[in-house]
């Protein structure tokens, strides 16, 4: 009955089965394999038709995985024309990773007329304009919602849900790595380097960590975020980027007595002409909702024109959070394709891109720096700021373990980043400080 319904729908077309190609069987590809079988019977009261992963590309087929995929069905093979040309596969799952290898494979996967869903992001923030182009001209649908965020839907949230507001701007701990990292360190006192250690231990940070840690992996999942909730093509390198490799215990513990929290931000906002993104360690203000975003979770914070603000939340990475969102792409794919209307998501960005320059980028800072224990000093570097406008909302005064000097530590009221950059040169100067410690941006917490 149920499929009788579908096809006076979607037309006497409905096909039984939707073959699917796999792109790599490693920790996603295997949870793709698993949800499939194990909600075969929901996808096929949605869809009105059978969900099946056909063959799957791998390095080695005799590697034991998380799952059978022989048990299952799928044919293992070495050879990518095996799924890129098979006619009888619908849709390719690119979750094999790396960028030039996944964008040739994607490539001659839209030339075989098939819909590609893909978990890269490093590829979509490098290639996105290039493949969408291309999925478009053969008329083929392009999703990666499992790009950013793991399995929370931010990109279907920002494309449909704000489809008509404005977004005005974004904040999101889009990295876990660091944010399990950084709630280590901020909530039990280890340094750095037992955070990572423990890290990687556990399996959320990688034996090379530098994409996570110097803030790469965040830069590129904002930059995909930027570009559609903004409309104009942004690239990674407009992305300003710093890791949280320099963050010491102190700011975190001066941070948490001022009221604030360190998380490292993926920064976007937009005025209907100028757009800046970035990402940076920031303190945040525990009254904000992303102070509690804790461990390994992820969440985008966004400002919308009429829907004021919300928050995204979730599990930002896994097997099987990243696999729910690949397979809620590609139930997207399948009803596009038997309502008749896959190719038809791109739409050209709307502004042309032009970027803040940093006279014009507004916020609040955090600054420690140590300076000479003497009557009149903090008189003259008072002044200092004052030439630039630049003003002092909190100020904390500690002995340093250094003879004859204090330990100082302010947060300004909102400056543009320019004249927070000239009064950091104008400080580093001073005889009476012999050293500028920690700089950070403080969100949550800036006047409108």
């Amino acid at each position: 009955m149920y499929k009788i319904l579908l096809n006076r729908i979607w037309g006497d077309d409905l096909k039984n089965m939707v073959s699917i190609g796999l792109l790599g069987v490693g920790v996603v590809g295997s949870g793709v394999i698993s949800l499939i079988e194990q909600h075969q019977a929901k996808l096929a009261h949605q869809l009105g038709c059978n969900v099946h992963v056909k063959s799957a590309l791998v390095r080695n087929p005799n590697k034991t995985r998380d799952v059978d995929a022989a048990t299952n069905g799928t044919v293992l093979t070495t050879n990518p024309d095996d799924v890129l040309n098979d006619p009888e596969i619908d849709v390719i799952v690119e979750v094999m990773g790396g960028i030039e290898e996944a964008r040739e494979a994607i490539l001659k996967a839209f030339e075989a007329k098939k819909h590609v869903v893909t978990a890269n992001k490093d590829l979509v923030a490098l290639y996105g304009a290039e493949l969408h182009e291309a999925a478009a001209r053969n008329k083929c649908d392009f999703y990666y919602e499992a790009s950013v965020a793991g399995g929370i839907p931010i990109l279907r949230g920002i494309t449909d849900g704000f489809a008509s507001d404005h977004i005005e701007q974004l904040l999101g701990i889009v990295n876990g790595t660091t944010n399990y990292i950084l709630t280590k360190m901020h909530h039990e006192s280890v340094s750095y380097e037992d955070a990572l250690k423990e890290a990687q231990e556990l399996g959320f940070a990688e034996a090379d960590p530098a994409a996570d840690v110097e803030g790469l992996d965040a830069a590129r999942k904002m930059a995909i975020l930027g570009r559609l909730a903004f409309s104009t093509y942004i690239d990674l390198e407009d992305v300003d980027v710093t890791g949280i490799e320099g963050i010491e215990l102190e700011d975190l513990q001066h941070g948490d007595n001022l009221g604030f929290t360190m998380k490292l931000i993926g920064f976007a906002k937009f005025d209907g002409k100028q757009v800046e993104v970035n990402v940076e360690p920031a303190l945040i203000s525990k009254d904000h909702p992303l102070a509690d975003v804790k461990n390994e979770y992820n969440a985008v914070y966004v400002y919308g024109e009429a829907i004021g603000e919300a928050m995204f939340y979730g599990a930002g990475a896994g097997s099987m959070p990243t696999a729910a969102a690949v397979i809620s792409d590609v139930v997207t794919v399948i009803k596009n394709m038997h309502r008749g209307v896959t190719g038809s998501q791109f739409v050209e960005p709307r502004f042309k891109k032009e970027l803040k320059p940093v006279d014009q980028r507004f916020g609040q800072y955090y600054i420690r720096f140590h300076a000479k224990d003497e009557a009149g000093v903090f008189s003259r570097i008072s002044s200092l700021f004052n030439e630039f406008d630049i003003s002092f909302k909190q100020i904390l005064q500690n002995p340093s373990k250094e003879a004859d000097t204090a330990e100082i530590v302010v947060i300004t009221h909102r400056s543009s980043l320019e004249k927070m950059q000239q009064a950091l040169g104008a400080l580093n100067k001073l005889d009476e400080v012999p050293d500028i410690k920690s700089f950070y941006k403080v969100e949550g917490d800036a006047e409108a």
